[in-house]
């Protein structure tokens, strides 16, 4: 935006009252010019003062836009408190009011309208995610319970976790190895006064160990495609762990593994192989879950959790066709987004793992996603179990 002195040669109008510009002071922004009094926030109808926008050194002034919803706002937002949808991360706007879960957190009503509140809502989703891992022949053989669960016990449940990577600031789902007692959410919450979702009822839950993944945590409130895109993350967690794609070493002291190649690495896990197989001696011990580093591990769950959000893209949008040449009626229990709002909420879930900025969580993805592209899912796997790393 730049600040200028009104020209007599000039006749422009204000793009916030409509009226000519006179004398004075105008702002011109966005290819438009504006009385100063007249340029106001959008959202909250506050006057944008050149002290709440910081100045670019050519004398322009920096705006805030969403990336991907491109909702426009001035930046005092960022530090003045005003919510944002725990989902889609739009701002709470004067003509939309959000909704108050009972953990604080705030959901806009787009996004409460696909939400799933508890854990029995949630199995139907829990059983979709078990067939799209079959159907990439990555049956998980065990039964894991899933439990959706609020903001507190995900953080207590994350403290009393030995293991495993967490996103912050906020972590939504988790992959548990220990026993512990969880809180869950049994049933639907109901709205109350000032748009707050009230009598939420939990329950404890006791994790029993019986394999080396004792649950799946996920927050509840959340929309299916969202809630769907964390499980199959989670999911790929217990997958990894269960088939014990990690073998650590613990009786070869011989060899310096830290020194050797991809290469030699993949030749002498192949001869620990054959020599655990044909010999008594124990030179393998099966970790519960992998030694990988963040970046692959976290890479390739997110890999699946993105997959599993394309196929239910790709799904809904057939629905879709499909249903208007019908006259069945379309239920909510259908795979896939019916609507094209729920259909958007599904690209931005994507966007979200494309464009994450963290090493684990963003660097990961991109590189996982790189090798899946062009080698194949099996193989990226395959090269995983012998080397710890992606195929280049």
């Amino acid at each position: 935006m730049v600040v200028n002195q009104f020209d007599s040669a000039m006749t422009w109008r204000c793009a916030g009252c409509n009226r000519e510009i006179g004398h004075g002071r105008y702002l011109g922004a966005a290819g438009s010019f504006w009385h100063p009094e007249c340029f106001r926030c959008h959202e909250c109808n506050r006057l944008i003062t050149d002290y709440e926008i910081p100045q670019i050194t050519d004398g322009r002034i920096e705006y805030r836009t969403h990336p991907f919803w491109e909702q426009k706002y001035c930046p005092i937002h960022e530090r003045d408190g005003t919510p944002r949808c725990c989902s889609c991360e739009r701002m709470e706007s004067r003509d939309a009011k959000y909704v108050t879960l009972d953990d604080g957190r705030k959901l806009c009503l787009e996004c409460l309208n696909f939400s799933i509140m508890d854990t029995t809502e949630c199995q139907p989703l829990y059983l979709d995610i078990q067939e799209f891992y079959e159907g990439l022949n990555m049956k998980v053989e065990q039964p894991i319970p899933l439990l959706l669960v609020e903001r507190q016990a995900l953080n207590e449940a994350m403290e009393g976790e030995k293991n495993g990577t967490h996103h912050l600031p906020e972590t939504r789902g988790l992959c548990l190895s220990e026993e512990q007692i969880i809180r869950t959410v049994l049933k639907r919450p109901i709205m109350g006064p000032g748009n707050r979702l009230i009598d939420l009822k939990t329950g404890p839950h006791r994790l029993v160990r019986r394999c080396e993944v004792t649950a799946i945590l996920i927050l509840y409130g959340l929309p299916r495609l969202l809630t769907g895109s964390i499980l199959a993350h989670e999911m790929m967690h217990a997958w990894l762990r269960l088939k014990g794609l990690s073998l650590s070493l613990f009786c070869v002291h011989c060899c310096h593994w830290k020194n050797n190649s991809d290469m030699e690495r993949s030749k002498l896990i192949l001869v620990l192989y054959f020599l655990a197989f044909f010999t008594d001696i124990l030179i393998f011990r099966f970790a519960g879950y992998r030694s990988l580093n963040p970046e692959v591990e976290e890479g390739i769950c997110q890999v699946l959790g993105h997959m599993w959000l394309d196929s239910e893209i790709i799904s809904g949008a057939s629905t879709s066709i499909a249903s208007s040449s019908s006259s069945s009626p379309t239920g909510s229990a259908k795979k896939g987004p019916q609507t094209v709002t729920e259909r958007k909420l599904g690209d931005f879930f994507k966007h979200q793992i494309e464009s994450d900025s963290s090493p684990a969580y963003g660097d990961g993805f991109r590189a996982a996603n790189r090798a899946v592209d062009q080698h194949g899912l099996r193989r990226t796997l395959d090269h995983m179990r012998l080397t710890g790393a992606f195929p280049h």
